[in-house]
């Protein structure tokens, strides 16, 4: 068996055509055709590395633990493919791998290939910056004239990628189709192509937004901050536009894997698994981003393709089902005929394929370390606050005591006591760490907002316009809560600073 394992960073589902997106992308729509589409597939933890352990863990993790590292305790499912004598290898411009937070999560695969230069990533070494040329040329909100943040080193990056070729996107589509061409007829490989974009700063080839005219007439405006609305709707319409001329370079680059699949008829004993880590707000429900505001279904309902030569068959069909991004770990190792362990939580996705079942998962639980506990059962979705939110209990638990870009502070660390641990640590205690509420972790750029709980009805309600009050729905969905919680094994101060009863 061969696998291509094909993860996007904050790809809105309703910006695809093939999820009935007003945005023309055709390349995605190409191999929906070919594959099986999930139309119901929510996110687990947020943001980038949760979302990433999730996938390699078959588990949430945000109910213990914020952004870090892959635990010792941690089930990897290319840790588990190398057991099982199966290649996996990594193709990523995804720096946050190579941070503090997200440090054991490439050398699980057995090789990995790092694309320098997206976002902030540390790469171009330059100790005087033009400023004030960046001052003329960025708009106020995205220009940082401190190392403090992370916009000045995006700038500096953005100084040498001039053509196409030189964007990290590009380049990590060239690095997978020379592995194709080097591996692709050999069996028992899992390679795991991903890329950051769509992810913010929106900077695509100009090709992409020449297609996309707007009324703005400003420096660029590509990087929107994490923050309600403030922006004109010029303003507006030229990020959604950026964003939508990034969506349209990814597109394209898909078009060359498949083009390379038409090619050598790879459809015959590859498959394709395509999802995001989760989606973006783009100025809908008056937002811009994610992590800080409630996880509307722009954020949280992703898309998830699969296309299987072992169900060809499907091919164009779509499945309603729920499905959640910890459903991932154990499709991944089904594919290639391996059983999860018992800790993972998370259920394989292909019975729902070959209709041995019409459902996997009552309830998708996600949320963000601190934030709401959200959840779906498919009809509704519930986003439960806690009241006095930072006067609750939280705590982190960890054995890797790392943010995504700095180690605990001593005056984290000062306050930690051993814990003996829960049913997945497998017997290994943790550091029990009281969550300060100033500590270096999302959401930050303001904390939490509108965090009120609420329940939506999808099926009169789809965008999450209105809140209704419904008692009954709101009791069952918290006891669907309880349940995934107690799967799980969430730490007890967690249900009282819910409210909930375990």
């Amino acid at each position: 068996m061969r696998t291509l394992f094909l993860l996007f960073d904050s790809l809105n589902a309703r910006a695809l055509s093939c999820y009935g997106g007003s945005l023309p992308t055709p390349n995605f729509d190409r191999l929906a055709r070919r594959a099986v589409t999930f139309d119901s597939h929510y996110i687990g933890s947020m943001p980038c590395m949760p979302a990433r352990r999730d996938m390699h863990t078959g588990r949430l993790c945000f109910l213990h633990r914020s952004w870090g590292p892959l635990e010792p305790f941690d089930n990897s499912f290319p840790s588990a493919l190398k057991a099982a004598g199966i290649y996996s290898h990594l193709i990523s411009d995804h720096y946050h791998y190579f941070e503090d937070g997200g440090a054991t999560y490439h050398t699980r695969y057995t090789t990995w290939d790092f694309i320098r230069g997206q976002e902030s990533d540390p790469w171009i070494a330059m100790v005087k910056p033009p400023l004030e040329r960046f001052r003329e040329q960025y708009h106020p909100i995205q220009f940082e004239d401190t190392r403090d943040g992370h916009r000045l080193q995006g700038m500096i990056n953005r100084e040498v990628i001039k053509e196409e070729s030189d964007f990290p996107c590009v380049q990590c589509f060239d690095a997978a189709l020379n592995f194709l061409d080097r591996n692709g007829e050999d069996d028992g490989w899992l390679l795991q192509l991903e890329t950051f974009d769509p992810h913010e700063p929106f900077f695509a080839p100009d090709l992409y937004k020449a297609t996309l005219p707007t009324a703005y007439e400003g420096p660029t405006l590509d990087w929107p901050r994490y923050r309600k609305i403030e922006e004109t709707p010029e303003e507006i319409e030229e990020l959604r536009a950026n964003y939508a001329a990034l969506v349209a370079l990814c597109d394209a680059q898909l078009g060359r894997i498949l083009d390379d699949f038409d090619q050598h008829n790879r459809w015959e004993n590859t498959a394709i698994v395509l999802t995001t880590d989760h989606g973006f707000l783009l100025s809908e429900h008056d937002w811009w981003a994610k992590n800080r505001m409630p996880f509307y279904n722009e954020i949280a309902n992703i898309p998830l393709l699969i296309y299987s030569p072992q169900f060809a068959d499907q091919a164009g069909s779509r499945i309603s089902a729920l499905t959640q991004t910890t459903d991932l770990m154990p499709t991944l190792l089904d594919l290639f005929n391996q059983p999860p362990n018992e800790h993972i939580l998370g259920r394989s996705v292909l019975p729902l394929i070959k209709g041995e079942t019409d459902k996997i998962r009552d309830v998708a639980l996600y949320g963000i370390f601190g934030g709401a506990i959200n959840a779906t059962d498919g009809r509704y979705t519930y986003f439960l606050y806690p009241q006095d939110m930072e006067k609750r209990e939280l705590n982190e638990y960890t054995l890797m005591p790392m943010h995504n870009r700095s180690l605990f502070e001593i005056r984290e660390l000062e306050q930690a006591v051993l814990h003996r641990g829960f049913d997945f640590t497998k017997g290994a205690p943790l550091l029990k760490i009281p969550a300060l509420a100033d500590a270096k972790r999302s959401p930050r750029q303001g904390g939490f907002a509108d965090a009120t709980t609420v329940l939506y009805d999808l099926e009169s309600d789809p965008y999450q316009t209105t809140p209704i009050s419904d008692p009954e729905t709101e009791r069952r969905m918290a006891k669907l809560i309880v349940s995934e919680m107690q799967s799980h094994d969430a730490p007890p101060e967690l249900y009282a600073r819910f409210g909930l009863s375990d």
